[in-house]
């Protein structure tokens, strides 16, 4: 079984560890509606994506 020669130095334990947190998602403001939306994704309260009307606008 494979052991390691040497212990694993907290510096070292730190760096490998800096990829592991959890991010915020990401969000941009929309242009026309001005909600807040994922990036590449339907405005959903508007319907629209990339300009182009894909659904039906909600109506709240």
């Amino acid at each position: 079984m494979a052991v390691p020669k040497r212990k694993v130095t907290p510096s070292k334990r730190g760096m490998r560890r800096a990829h592991d947190r959890l991010n915020g998602g990401t969000y941009i403001e929309d242009k026309d509606s001005g909600e807040l939306r994922r990036p590449h994704h339907i405005d959903l309260k508007s319907g629209k994506y990339r300009g182009r009307q894909v659904l039906e606008p909600k109506e709240d």
